[in-house]
């Protein structure tokens, strides 16, 4: 890579002091004066008509301010997708899952609001439960939402080139299987907001988010405001991983409440509200048949997946697409077919996570791959080198390879986790296992159909010169995005990183999606430098005047205004009118070149405020099929893993020992950061393979909707994580910058899954790991199947009362 002075070094995160110290403010820390407390009445049961609601009780307690039930309240459908806009601010006359919404009350304290809950009289009349998703796809299964005839939320049939002429042709034909279950982001803050009205109408939402933006618009939508009299606040946050990118009824009734009452309001989820809303990772059932040819080339992939999305649609429509469109790379895949399936059920909402879409169906495909091995005698890692697309590359699906470290990637971790001296020659009970797999750097195309800027920014140098200042909306949710946003500023400009303050997270300043399918370095950071860009020219054309010379004379350096070679300048009459106007300053400078900070300064002199704005849309991607949108991406980053494991032989727990982890991020930004999202998504990629998921009982009910029950990685759990960053240059990112904070957990889980045949011989159909699943496969010499329930004789699961 090119060489600079504050790319690809470990700087220090903007608010790492305020986050070790506790002066971070989270949303659920801020108090405004007058600022009432909010609660919400969740449905008990998972599927009902709504008979009868009396809030007499509620209304009449002494404390509560507003009490709002669908009669309340806007009935303008909201949602992701407008083609799928589903659901409502409060159930109106049937709730759809434990923990639908309907009713919020608004009250002096908390203590008052939760009191006037209970006070809440709702008469439901059970219906039918529906827990699973082939159950809810039978025929004669009783339709759950209205829009969803036959409880199918989403269908998608997809071919590339022709796949019966490619089995036809295979040697070698591998098939499978792979069940997960849904899973909880299980970030540390839960979500929370305030809402405040001013005098004149103005809106004001602060909240837990990852994206501002289409936060705004929702609210507006359904509040029927103007957009520009609605802003979105985002403070710190800690974590987002895809369930807090979209708007949610919480944030509608806080806005709602404190219109009720001309006051400002605050909801904050308790945690089990964080797991009824959900909006994490879905159930998937991917079956694949993978063909090559008898010399190992890859010739075709035959997919279905069934997705369980719970209630309501949210991102549904993406992911269904993101499990198949995602395979169509790294590999040379010339035939790819695919159906995809999403159907609603009486669960909570499934929506966006980590790898959106992708995790499940990569972790299948690369199950396969080492099947395709095995059967033809080939080293996985050697089979994976033969069959590796390159830079410039384009899939059957029209995916574009600008870039593409994927080779140096396996070649890595191959080297890095000493797989040749351990591949088949580890003692039965441990293992070794490889896997790949790539993501986007930023959805091609925004949410809602728009020629939009995906990120605008602004970059202002402040009057005294000394200071550079970053404006933008985007969402540092705990990644680091403020801190890569500053180093490309302060590259771009050429000053020191401390010279440069960032704003975010804010509606008023600037346009940005927000915080999903890993786009802030790419989008925003090119936002960044081109506003950076702009800033400094301003600066440097009135030297150029002021000088009489070229601005190809001049070049900004570590702060210092310097001559292009073989130029002479003298900057002493410069220097001069900016001491003159320093009298009594002890940081004057007196001799050498002009620093930037006196260059700026003299700048703004002669032309008052040096501002600029700068922009970043993709251009056209993708092919012209059907959903050819999802999965389209200026840049894609990719990873490979090893992982290393044991497994007691006896209780069948599993022991990860260690993973070696490559990653192409095109440029490193800050290498610290790049570093802690690899290990940040092998954490999680390692929790989902072994132990994630959320567990209901035959009435819907979560049964683990805590940090206690429901298990997650601590520090100690973590093995050794040898994370080896791979530079490639991204010709669309800035900088040559592309993502790694999603694509980096892909790997993971068919890492594990391989490592765990190589200990045992068998394959495994089912996650989670459990010890308890391998250590029936330990006792009966097989593993645990997958299961495939059939439905009873009228298609559905009856919940008797």
């Amino acid at each position: 890579m090119s060489n600079h002075r504050i790319l690809g070094t470990r700087a220090v995160r903007l608010d790492a002091a305020a986050k070790a110290t506790g002066r971070a403010l989270y949303t659920d820390d801020i108090t405004l004066p007058g600022m009432l407390h909010g609660a919400i009445l969740h449905s008990p049961v998972a599927h009902a008509t709504i008979k009868s609601i009396d809030t007499s009780k509620a209304v009449a307690l002494p404390g509560v301010k507003a009490v709002l039930t669908a009669a309340d309240v806007p009935e303008i459908p909201f949602g992701v997708s407008p083609a799928r806009y589903d659901e409502r601010v409060l159930a109106r006359d049937k709730v759809l899952y434990v923990g639908d919404e309907v009713a919020a009350v608004a009250a002096v304290d908390l203590e008052t609001a939760r009191e006037a809950l209970e006070l809440i009289e709702v008469e439901y009349e059970p219906l039918d439960i529906i827990l699973d998703a082939r159950q809810a796809l039978a025929e004669g299964a009783p339709q759950i939402h209205p829009m969803y005839e036959g409880n199918l939320s989403a269908r998608v049939e997809q071919e590339f080139g022709d796949v019966d002429s490619a089995r036809a042709k295979a040697t070698v034909i591998c098939s499978g299987r792979l069940e997960s279950e849904m899973q909880d982001g299980a970030f540390l803050e839960p979500q929370a907001a305030i809402a405040e009205l001013d005098d004149q109408g103005n809106l004001t939402l602060t909240t837990s988010t990852q994206s501002v933006h289409y936060i705004q618009r929702t609210v507006a939508m359904v509040l029927s405001m103007p957009v520009g009299k609605v802003r979105v606040v985002k403070p710190a946050v800690g974590g987002g991983f895809g369930p807090k990118a979209a708007c949610s009824t919480m944030e509608l009734l806080t806005c709602l409440l404190a219109r009720a009452t001309h006051r400002p309001v605050k909801i904050a989820f308790t945690r089990e509200e964080v797991f009824l809303h959900s909006r994490a990772r879905h159930k998937f059932i991917h079956h694949m048949t993978l063909g090559a040819s008898a010399d190992g080339k890859l010739l075709f992939l035959d997919h279905e997946a069934l997705l369980d999305g719970g209630a309501y649609a949210s991102f549904g429509i993406a992911t269904v697409y993101y499990a198949g469109s995602l395979l169509g790379g790294p590999y040379k895949l010339p035939s790819m077919r695919y159906k995809g399936t999403r159907s609603v059920t009486n669960k909570p909402t499934c929506g966006a996570q980590r790898g959106h879409g992708g995790v499940i169906a990569r972790a299948l495909f690369e199950r396969l791959l080492d099947e395709v091995a095995e059967k033809l005698g080939a080293d996985p890692v050697d089979l994976r080198l033969q069959n590796m697309m390159e830079a410039g590359d384009v899939t059957c699906n029209d995916l574009n390879m600008s870039s593409l470290g994927m080779r140096e990637c396996i070649e890595a971790v191959r080297d890095g986790s000493g797989w040749q001296e351990k591949r088949g020659r580890l003692p039965r009970g441990r293992g070794i296992g490889v896997a790949c797999g790539f993501f986007v750097s930023g959805a091609g195309y925004p949410i809602y159909r728009s020629d939009t800027f995906h990120s605008t920014a602004e970059v202002k140098l402040q009057e005294d010169g000394g200071t550079v200042l970053v404006r933008s909306a985007a969402a540092d949710i705990g990644q680091g995005t403020d801190t890569a946003l500053a180093m490309i500023a302060a590259e771009t400009i050429g000053v020191d990183l401390d010279q440069v303050r960032v704003i975010s997270g804010d509606t008023d300043l600037s346009v940005d999606l927000g915080a999903y399918s890993s786009r802030q370095t790419l989008m925003t950071g090119h936002a960044v430098r081109e506003a950076a860009q702009k800033v400094r020219d301003q600066v440097l054309e009135v030297l150029a005047e002021r000088l009489g010379v070229s601005m190809s004379d001049l070049r900004v350096e570590a702060g210092l205004v310097l001559p292009a070679e073989g130029v002479d300048l003298d900057f002493a009459t410069l220097r001069t009118q900016y001491t003159k106007e320093h009298r009594g300053w002890t940081d004057n400078p007196t001799d050498g070149p002009l620093t930037f900070r006196e260059a700026s300064r003299l700048a703004f002199l002669e032309r008052g405020t040096m501002v600029a704005t700068g922009g970043y849309k993709p251009p056209i991607l993708g092919g012209k099929f059907k959903g050819a949108a999802v999965g389209t991406s200026p840049a894609y980053g990719c990873s490979a893993q090893v992982v290393e494991l044991s497994v007691d032989l006896e209780t069948g727990q599993i022991s990860v020992d260690s993973v070696t982890d490559a990653h192409d991020c095109g440029q490193a930004i800050n290498l610290t950061s790049v570093e802690g999202q690899m290990q940040g998504s092998v954490s999680m990629g390692l929790c989902e393979a072994l132990f994630e998921q959320v567990r209901f009982d035959a009435k819907g009910r979560c049964l683990n909707a805590n940090l206690a029950d429901y298990k997650i990685p601590t520090a100690m759990d973590m093995p050794k994580v040898d994370c080896i960053v791979v530079e490639t240059d991204e010709p669309n990112g800035p900088y040559g910058a592309k993502e790694v904070g999603e694509g980096a957990i892909m790997p993971t889980i068919p890492a594990v899954l391989n490592a765990l045949h190589d200990a045992l011989g068998a394959r495994f159909e089912r996650l989670p790991l459990t010890a308890q699943q391998v250590a029936t496969a330990l006792r009966t010499g097989r593993p645990v199947a997958a299961e495939s329930p059939q439905p009873d004789t009228k298609g559905y699961c009856k919940i008797d009362d």
